[in-house]
């Protein structure tokens, strides 16, 4: 029989990190889509109150907020928000936050040691402080989700910092997932390809066609591709898995 999963995830909140735009959006509605009251955050906050108007269209409930997630009382004082918000419990936490489209690409030699800290402060420390912020009130059952990246696998040049800590993103997951597991909290990695989100577009000229050559399956990565896997990551039909990346590009990284 198939299953309603709009009246499965009734109830259920979810947060979504980098909710300003592109990917994190995508996140926020597509979970709004299957009934989840949604909670945004970002420190673009402008962005985050516009995803949230469209969130609210659906009919969904939906709350915005501002977070730097490299601070632990800005994640504090956010998770504190958004469980109110969600009547006590924050149900699934999705760390999309991440610094993409801005990163320099450089030989590993001129890498400015800054921007070196920069990244790893967004992309690696700041899924440790949200879940840090947001365990007390995830309930039995609860889910982290966060996101990675397929560069972790092709060694993409020139991207050190970047691929680095989305690699570290990977060994968190692992961790996380043994400690939370012990209350009965699964916490998995999407580890995304080259999607078509604005950030991509920003970075090339042939957006569109990048990479299409090389997968299994001969198309650019959409945002819902992503959102479908994070879906599926927070129901529970993934109730036994934790700990596990999944990679969701379209079988390139294996061609």
């Amino acid at each position: 029989m198939a299953q309603d999963n709009s009246a499965q995830s009734a109830g259920r909140t979810v947060l979504v990190t980098g909710a300003a735009g592109g990917l994190g959006r995508s996140f926020a509605l597509g979970f709004a889509d299957r009934g989840y009251r949604v909670a945004v955050a970002d420190i673009a906050v402008e962005g985050a109150e516009e995803t949230a108007r469209l969130v609210a269209e659906t009919g969904a409930e939906s709350w915005y907020g501002k977070v730097d997630v490299t601070s632990p009382d800005s994640t504090t004082e956010l998770a504190a928000a958004v469980a109110e918000f969600g009547g006590g419990t924050i149900d699934v936490l999705v760390n999309n936050a991440a610094i993409y489209g801005t990163v320099t690409r450089s030989p590993l030699e001129e890498i400015d040691p800054a921007e070196w800290d920069l990244v790893m402060g967004v992309n690696l420390k700041g899924p440790w402080l949200m879940v840090r912020a947001v365990s007390p009130y995830l309930p039995e059952g609860g889910r982290v989700i966060n996101l990675s990246s397929a560069t972790v696998y092709s060694g993409s040049e020139n991207w050190l910092h970047y691929v680095a800590s989305k690699g570290g993103v990977i060994a968190l997951t692992r961790v996380m997932a043994k400690e939370l597991g012990r209350r009965s909290i699964n916490v998995n990695a999407i580890a995304p390809g080259f999607t078509l989100t604005e950030a991509s577009r920003s970075l090339m000229d042939d957006a569109d066609s990048y990479g299409v050559e090389r997968g299994a399956l001969r198309r650019p990565s959409q945002p819902d591709d992503i959102v479908g896997a994070a879906l599926f990551l927070a129901g529970p039909e993934s109730g036994f898995i934790t700990g596990q990346t999944l990679v969701v590009d379209g079988g390139r990284q294996f061609i």
